[in-house]
Order: C-alpha cells, then sequence, then structure tokens
C-alpha cells in the first residue's frame, strides 16, 4: 500500500500517492534543469507549466478526495511532453514509457484577449477562435448593432461570460497552438523579449531628448557669452518672445481644432450608431414600416436593403472616423497613425461602399428615366338638361382616412397579404364634349425604365368606380406595388360632358377637383356642393352667389349678431 501525500499545485491542493508523486518531482526537476542554461523568466515558465499541469489533473479528478496515481501523471506527461523533446539537459527525466512525442491536443478555447483589446478584448477573443482578422469582427458587431439591433448587447453578454486569458496557458489555448513545455517557454520569451525591446526604445528616445536638451543648454550659453549675442540682446528676445507667442497661439488654435473635430465626428458616428440601431431594431421587431423611411432609390434596388444600409452607414461613418483620428492627433502626439495593412482595409471597405451607392443611384435613375401613361375611356349616359352628380370615397377596410384629401404622399398597405403602396393623389377634371357624347377618361401615369416600361407599371395601378344611374362615385385612393412607391405615380379622372347639361360636385370631391375652369373663376375647393352647367367657353355655376349677394349675406349675419 502506497503513502498518500498532500500537495499544492498550481493553487489547488490534490491527494497524490507516493510514487506518483515521485515521478512527478523528478519531471519537474527535470524541466527545471533544462532551462537553467537560460534563466530568462525561469520562474515563470515553471509556474506556468505547474498551473497547466493543476489544470489537467482537476479535468481527471472529478472528487476531491480522489487519489492521483502512477497512470495519472504518467497521461499528463504524454500531454505536456518530455523536456529532452525540446532543450537538452544534463540530468532528464526518461522513462521507457514516456518515449513518445508530446500527443498534446490544439483545441482552440474562446477566451477575451487581454493584449489587443479596444474594450473588452471579446471582438480579438473571437478573432483567434475564428481564425479571422480582429477588424472583420469589430465591422461584424457594428454591422449586427446596426442593422440588427442586438450586436452591442451580444458584445456585452460575451464581455461578462468570457474569462480573460491571463496566464500563458489560456493565451496558448486561445491561439490553438497546444499547451505543452516547449510552447509555453516560447510565449514567455517573446513576452520578454517585446517587454525588453520597448524598454529599449523607451531608453533611446529618453537619451535622445537628453543630448538635445543638453546641446539646446549649451548653445545658448555660449550665445551668452558671445559678444555679439550681448550687442543684439534685447532685439534678439523680443523677436524670440514674439515667436513663442505666435507659435502658442497656434497650438492652441489647433488644439482648438482637434476638439471640434473630434466633437463633430463623434457626433456623426454616434448618431449613425443610434439611427442603425433605431432601424435595426425596428426591422428586427417587424415593426409597421410606416416608421421606417429609406432613401427613394433603396425601394427598387436590385441589392437588398441591409447591404445599401450598410454601404451608406460606411460610405458616411469611415471618413467621419478618419476626422475623430486626426482630431485625437491633434490633442496628443501619442495617438498612433493607422498602420498601412489597416489603413488600405478601411479604404478598401470605402471604395466597395461608394462603388455601392454608385451603382443603386444609376439603377434608380435608370428605373425612372421615362414618364408613361395609359387611358381607360368609360361611357356615361348624359344628355343635355340631365345632371351627373360627382362622389368621392375611401375603403377604410384597407387604409382608414377621416379626412379625404388628396396628397402625394403614400402610405403601406396590405392586400390580400401582399404588401402595397396606397396614395390620394386623385384628380379630377370637367371638360366639354366635342360631340353629344358623355364619357370619362382615367388616365393613370409612372415612370419606368423606357416608355414601354413605363406603360407597364401605370397599367398595373389599381382603380375602382361605381356608375349608378347618373352618380359617379369615385375611388379617393389608388393601390400600386410598394416598389413603385417614388414613381410619380398617379391618377386623373377627366369627364367630358355635352352642352347644356348639368354636374353636381358632392362636398366628398372638394379635395380633389384640379384646375376646373368655370365663367365666374370659383376655387376648386369652393366648386362643391354647387351644380355647375356646361357652356360652349367652361362651366357656368347655376346656385352659385355674386360677390354683392355674398356682401349682402354678410351683412345681414352681422346685424343679427348685433342685435
Amino acid at each position: 500500500m502506497n503513502k498518500t501525500i498532500n500537495i499544492n499545485l498550481g493553487g489547488f491542493f490534490f491527494h497524490i500517492d507516493e510514487t506518483a508523486y515521485l515521478k512527478l518531482k523528478r519531471y519537474l526537476e527535470s524541466i527545471a534543469k533544462s532551462l537553467s542554461d537560460d534563466p530568462q523568466g525561469k520562474n515563470e515558465i515553471i509556474a506556468d507549466i505547474e498551473a497547466r499541469i493543476s489544470e489537467l489533473l482537476s479535468e481527471k479528478i472529478a472528487d476531491a478526495r480522489q487519489v492521483v496515481n502512477d497512470q495519472d501523471i504518467e497521461d499528463i506527461i504524454k500531454i505536456m511532453g518530455q523536456p529532452e523533446d525540446y532543450a537538452d539537459a544534463d540530468d532528464t527525466f526518461s522513462e521507457k514509457s514516456y518515449s513518445s512525442q508530446s500527443t498534446s491536443s490544439s483545441t482552440k478555447k474562446l477566451f477575451r484577449d487581454g493584449e489587443d483589446k479596444f474594450l473588452g478584448g471579446v471582438a480579438s477573443g473571437l478573432a483567434y477562435y475564428l481564425d479571422l482578422d480582429t477588424i472583420w469582427v469589430r465591422l461584424g458587431f457594428i454591422a449586427f448593432t446596426i442593422f440588427g439591433g442586438f450586436g452591442f448587447l451580444l458584445y456585452i453578454i460575451l464581455w461578462i461570460l468570457l474569462p480573460e486569458a491571463r496566464t500563458t496557458a489560456e493565451k496558448l489555448q486561445m491561439e490553438g497552438t497546444p499547451v505543452n513545455i516547449d510552447n509555453i517557454e516560447k510565449k514567455i520569451r517573446e513576452e520578454f523579449t517585446n517587454v525588453s525591446e520597448n524598454l529599449k526604445d523607451v531608453a533611446s528616445k529618453a537619451s535622445d531628448k537628453i543630448k538635445e536638451g543638453a546641446s539646446e543648454i549649451s548653445e545658448k550659453i555660449n550665445k551668452s557669452f558671445s559678444g555679439k549675442a550681448q550687442k543684439n540682446n534685447g532685439l534678439q528676445d523680443l523677436i524670440n518672445t514674439i515667436a513663442i507667442i505666435i507659435q502658442t497661439i497656434f497650438k492652441i488654435i489647433g488644439k482648438f481644432i482637434g476638439i471640434l473635430i473630434i466633437f463633430i465626428a463623434a457626433a456623426v458616428i454616434l448618431s449613425l450608431i443610434i439611427g442603425g440601431f433605431s432601424i435595426g431594431s425596428l426591422e428586427w421587431l417587424q415593426v409597421d414600416g410606416n416608421y421606417i423611411h429609406y432613401p427613394p432609390f433603396i425601394y427598387e434596388s436590385t441589392m437588398p436593403k441591409w447591404l445599401l444600409m450598410t454601404f451608406g452607414f460606411l460610405l458616411i461613418g469611415i471618413p467621419f472616423l478618419m476626422f475623430f483620428i486626426l482630431g485625437l492627433r491633434m490633442l496628443s502626439s501619442n495617438v498612433k497613425k493607422l498602420n498601412k495593412a489597416a489603413s488600405l482595409t478601411i479604404l478598401g471597405i470605402w471604395l466597395v461602399s461608394l462603388l455601392g451607392f454608385i451603382f443603386a443611384g444609376l439603377d434608380y435613375a435608370s428605373s425612372h428615366a421615362s414618364f408613361g401613361e395609359i387611358s381607360e375611356k368609360n361611357s356615361i349616359v348624359i344628355a343635355a338638361n340631365d345632371t351627373l352628380t360627382v362622389k368621392m370615397k375611401n375603403d377604410d377596410r384597407i387604409f382608414y382616412r377621416g379626412n379625404l384629401r388628396r396628397s402625394t404622399h403614400k402610405e403601406e398597405v396590405e392586400v390580400a397579404g401582399k404588401k402595397m403602396a396606397y396614395s390620394n393623389f386623385v384628380k379630377v377634371d370637367v371638360k366639354k364634349s366635342t360631340s353629344d357624347e358623355s364619357y370619362f377618361l382615367i388616365t393613370k401615369s409612372s415612370r419606368g425604365k423606357n416608355k414601354m416600361n413605363a406603360k407597364s407599371n401605370a397599367k398595373e395601378i389599381k382603380y375602382h368606380f361605381n356608375l349608378d344611374n347618373k352618380t359617379l362615385t369615385l375611388d379617393a385612393f389608388y393601390i400600386t406595388e410598394f416598389k413603385n412607391i417614388w414613381k410619380d405615380e398617379a391618377i386623373e379622372v377627366t369627364i367630358f360632358l355635352p352642352k347644356d347639361a348639368y354636374i353636381f360636385f358632392d362636398n366628398s370631391t372638394k379635395n380633389f377637383v384640379f384646375n376646373i375652369e368655370n365663367e365666374t373663376e370659383i376655387y376648386d375647393k369652393d366648386m362643391a356642393n354647387h351644380h355647375f352647367i356646361i357652356t360652349d367657353a367652361s362651366l357656368k355655376c347655376t346656385d352659385c352667389k355674386t360677390p354683392l349677394e355674398e356682401k349682402k349675406d354678410d351683412l345681414i349675419k352681422n346685424i343679427e349678431v348685433s342685435l
């Protein structure tokens, strides 16, 4: 029966039998000896190796009361590797069972990168895990924030849940590198080398500054003891003082401009992020599209709306990001310029966005290049001395409109389960017929890539009317394809009546009659609720009061009120 020993390894306590303990002790001693020729970072390397062994043992030992045995140590050594596999040592630990090369797994683990972080190191850690450049992951989070509405929330959640890679073993696991003796040693020595180089750079810069300062002091001392310098000392001091003042003023102005640039750039970028987040959230939550107003060229573009909005964000955001960095550099010389690779990447992204917008603009312009219209003729049985009554109505089942008005604005509606565009841009006109025939024309107009395409778009406009005896009821709206929402579509109803025929405009038509010629030059809206007769020249009101009669009525009303 083997004796059990309690050990502290990497901050964790383990119960280990005596044979396993001795094997582990010899293994760690052999590693220490292999590092003795180069003591730089030796203690840190040993500490990281012990921490990694402790982690592997914790994975094997499910119960804290379980005793680590000889086989457990063998498995650990197989994973970590033999010291002689990586370096020559005076006294190496070697057994037949451990003669093979390390079988360490290179499985990646997800961590936050604390060394290359903008906020919490989430993007950099994901970049390691996905084998991507960090900039693409960061752009992905920005895109999800703007157009999905959840990118920022996802970042915060990952920031909370993911641990930061602090130890050397965790950094290797994050990079997907096998955690063995060799890689731990290499990683630590790299970190020491980087620190050493940074210290050398700092020391070199400090030395240069000291030399420059000493040179300036020596120069000033020489000038002060020079006879020539003494002769012009007063004038020279005045010039130097003025130069310093001017230089200081320019520095202050430069700082102020830098602050102004930072403020403007930050405001624009923040507005883009908030606006994109809002639109993205509304889209994601499937909120009514009436709250979202996209630029006209987006609606019929061959590219998806989210892609065009991304292009727009980048097209505006990237220049202001550059201005933001410029402002920071104007305030502080410690802010470094972007490296060549990052600059070229950002420039490439911006050029792609610009080309995308140019393509969308050209596509929009070509789809609106030509104007076309079609007319539908409908007969009316109205002769001389007959009266035609004209009314307007709306279908509240499609879109409720309490007050009927003509408007160019379009609304998004659903008709038979399909998204359509609703508009009240309907005009009504009345003219004398060139014959005894009574009829009305419904003219539909639209735009398209060419004349035929425009007429085809116009033909698809859905507009209805009802003719009952001598009453013509017109729709106060029309329905069109939603993609044609910006194609200047309209409906014009022109009624042709013979001479001496009468027409009555119902009150519902007052906002739809348009530029109807009449002998008394009554305003379009005032023609409602009145009868008109068709004359050779135009229309003549039969029940309208003259200006003198209206003045009399107003006088009578005032007298009645005063009494």
